[in-house]
C-alpha cells in the first residue's frame, strides 16, 4: 500500500515538473502586465513604457502598462501582491516602496518578501544643488554652513517622506547638521523658490536640474549615485567629498506575485536585463538620465533590503513620522 502510495506521488510530481517546464517553453502567450503605482508620465512610468517596449519586441508579445496610483505606489505593489502569479502580471518597484516598508513597516509591503524581485531597471541618480547665491561650492562648505547656524539653512524637497526628501535626511545623518525642511507638492513646483534663493538647497533627480546648472541658474554640488554622472562627469560624488558610501538614487525594478515558476522568472529576468542594456535602451534611458545598473535577481533582493535597512535606520536616527 506504502509502495502504491509512493509511486503515485512520485507520478503527480513528475506530472506537475512537466506541467512546469511546458509553461515555462511555452511563456509568454499572451500580453504582459506592468503594474505602475504612479501617475502617468511620472518618471516611474516612463521608465515602464520604455522597457516595456522593448520587452514586447523581444518576447513577442504585447507589454501593457497600467497605472494605478495611489497611497504612494502601495495601491499598485498590493494589486500585484494578490495576482495569479503567473509571469503576466508584474509591478514596477521603485525607491517609494522600501521608504514605505522603513516607514511602517505593519502597513506596507516588503518588496523582498512580499513580491518576488525580478530584475532592475536603472537608477536615476540624484544631485545637490544650491541657489547661486549660497556660499556653498563643495559638500564640506555647506556642512559648515549647516552647522554656523543650526536649522537655519532651508532644503527643498518634493513632499514630506519622498525619495528626494530622504536623501536630505541622510545627508543629515551623516553630517550632524540640522536643516530645515521646506517641502512643496512635487519637484517642479519646489523649482521657482530655489532659483529665487528663497530655500538654499536641494537634492533632486540630475537629469532635471542639469540644464538650470549649465545656464549658472543653480551650482551643482555633488552627486549622489556611487559613480559620477554620465551627464556631468567632471562633478564628484558625495561620497567623493568626504562621506565614503553615501548613495541616495531614484531606482527601479519588475517584481511578480510569489510563487512565480522559476523558469518563468528566469525567463524574464533574462529578457529585462537584456532590455535594459541593449544600445538603443541605454540611448533612450540616458536621455531620461537613467543608469543600467544590471541587478539580477539575487543582487536586486540584496539590493532592496539593503534599502530597506538603510531608510528604516535614517527614520530612526532622525526621528522622523512620515504619514
Amino acid at each position: 500500500m506504502n509502495l502504491r502510495k509512493l509511486a503515485a506521488g512520485l507520478v503527480a510530481l513528475g506530472l506537475m515538473t512537466a506541467t512546469t517546464a511546458a509553461v515555462a517553453q511555452t511563456f509568454p502567450e499572451r500580453a504582459i502586465r506592468i503594474i505602475v503605482g504612479f501617475r502617468a508620465a511620472s518618471a516611474s512610468d516612463v521608465a515602464a513604457r520604455l522597457v516595456g517596449q522593448k520587452l514586447s519586441e523581444m518576447l513577442k508579445v504585447g507589454v501593457i502598462v497600467e497605472n494605478k496610483p495611489g497611497a504612494s505606489s502601495e495601491v499598485g505593489a498590493r494589486y500585484v501582491a494578490t495576482s495569479t502569479p503567473d509571469g503576466y502580471t508584474l509591478y514596477l518597484g521603485t525607491v517609494a516602496n522600501s521608504i514605505n516598508f522603513a516607514a511602517k513597516s505593519d502597513s506596507y509591503i516588503d518588496l523582498a518578501s512580499g513580491l518576488m524581485p525580478i530584475a532592475e531597471i536603472g537608477e536615476v541618480p540624484n544631485m545637490l544643488v544650491v541657489t547661486p547665491s549660497l556660499d556653498a561650492r563643495t559638500v564640506a562648505d555647506v556642512i559648515r554652513l549647516a552647522k554656523a547656524k543650526p536649522g537655519e539653512l532651508t532644503y527643498a524637497s518634493a513632499g514630506a517622506g519622498t525619495a528626494l526628501h530622504m536623501a536630505a535626511e541622510l545627508f543629515s545623518s551623516r553630517t550632524g547638521v540640522q536643516m530645515l525642511h521646506v517641502p512643496y507638492q512635487g519637484s517642479a513646483a519646489a523649482m521657482p523658490d530655489l532659483l529665487e534663493g528663497r530655500t538654499s538647497l536641494m537634492f533632486v533627480p540630475a537629469s532635471t536640474v542639469v540644464d538650470l546648472v549649465k545656464a549658472g541658474k543653480l551650482r551643482a554640488i555633488a552627486a549622489t549615485g556611487l559613480h559620477r554622472l554620465a551627464l556631468m562627469p567632471d562633478l564628484p560624488t558625495v561620497a567623493e567629498e568626504g562621506l565614503p558610501g553615501f548613495e541616495s538614487s531614484v531606482w527601479s525594478g519588475l517584481l511578480a506575485p510569489n510563487g512565480l515558476p522559476a523558469d518563468v522568472s528566469k525567463k524574464l529576468e533574462t529578457a529585462i536585463l537584456a532590455a535594459a542594456a541593449s544600445p538603443d535602451m541605454k540611448d533612450k534611458f540616458a536621455i531620461q538620465g537613467i543608469d543600467v545598473i544590471g541587478r539580477g535577481q539575487k543582487d536586486f533582493t540584496a539590493y532592496i533590503k539593503a534599502e530597506n535597512e538603510k531608510w528604516a535606520k535614517v527614520i530612526k536616527d532622525r526621528g522622523l513620522k512620515l504619514e
